[in-house]
Formats: structure tokens, sequence, C-alpha cells
């Protein structure tokens, strides 16, 4: 393991691991991420992977699935079943 620096605005660093220090300390490397730090996880052929917590915000489908869903959404408008809002009505839909 070794620290690549820190940011001064956050005071976060990053650690860089083998994957076996991550296998035998993978509860410890987590429990980093959630205290803000950022882990890099090294593999033979120069492949790294970085770990980052999945949050409220992130989406969990497929690029195919996101553009399928736009055209769907394209579709029915073009098809007249839209709804019009204007921002007001959006900003209050979304509680802002």
């Amino acid at each position: 393991m070794y620290r690549i620096g820190t940011n001064r605005k956050k005071l976060q660093s990053m650690l860089v691991i083998s994957t076996r220090e991550f296998r035998d300390r993978q509860k410890t490397y987590l429990d980093e991420v959630d205290k803000g730090s950022e882990i890099l996880i090294r593999r033979a052929k120069n492949r790294t992977y970085k770990i980052i917590p999945v949050t409220k915000d992130d989406t969990l489908m497929s690029r195919e699935a996101y553009f399928a869903m736009l055209d769907e959404g394209l579709q029915s408008i073009k098809e007249g079943k839209g709804t019009e809002y204007t921002l007001e009505e959006i900003d209050k839909l979304l509680g802002l």
C-alpha cells in the first residue's frame, strides 16, 4: 500500500493496494472509502480499479437501457401522450 497524495481542501487520501491486500483486509479498505479515501486496486497486466461508494443519485442501468428509456419517452411525446409543465410546476413537483 502507498499513498499518492492528499487533497488539501478535503484532506482526502488515495491508497493504492494490491488485489491480495484488498482481499486480506477488505472491511478495512471499504471503511476507508466510507470515510472519503480513494482506493485504487492494482492488478497484474497494468490494470487498476477504483472503489467508490454507490449513492442514492447513482443509476444502476446499462447505457443501452438508458437510451431505450429515452427513446420510449420521445416516442410517447411524438404520439401526444406527454404532459406539459411550466418551470414553476416542475419546481413544485421536485419540492424545490
